[in-house]
């Protein structure tokens, strides 16, 4: 697959997760409780997923390859998950959602230029830049005039 297409997808994702947590954010309002709103997000997304895979994938991994997964890969990614998303439902009623993702996304951002930068959580080397930096700078500059009124 090209760049740009690759690009357009990613684009796509983003403009999907910011749709989702808007509808999860007003169902933990109406609830009053963002972890059900989390717990909904989670079965219903469970739900997708197999049936895409049931429609989809033609073999499953192998026992043998199951095995080698190591227990808590299965699990964290999930912990991650509603945490994070749990934070975003609390959090986009009280600053908006423009605020939130840009936040957000900037802490994805320095979250991964760090990670990148030294090699964490088993990721390929990647050197910070001066480049990266400015760019980080000019997100972190964006979020500032988001929030301003």
């Amino acid at each position: 697959m090209n760049q740009f297409f690759l690009a357009i997808l990613a684009f796509i994702g983003g403009v999907f997760l910011a749709i989702q947590v808007v509808f999860n954010a007003h169902l933990g309002e109406i609830l009053k409780k963002p972890i059900l709103a989390s717990v909904a997000q989670s079965v219903s997304s469970t739900a997708f997923a197999l049936t895409i895979v049931l429609l989809t994938v033609k073999t499953l991994p192998s026992p043998g390859t199951i095995k080698q997964v190591p227990l808590y890969l299965w699990f964290i990614g999930g912990l991650f998950s509603v945490l994070g998303i749990s934070l975003y439902y609390y959090i986009i009623p009280k600053l908006g959602l423009s605020t939130m993702i840009s936040i957000g996304l900037s802490g994805q951002l320095i979250f991964a230029v760090v990670a990148g930068h030294y090699g964490w959580l088993n990721l390929a080397s990647e050197p910070s830049t001066f480049r990266k930096l400015i760019g980080v700078t000019f997100m972190l500059a964006g979020i500032l005039l988001i929030k301003l009124k």
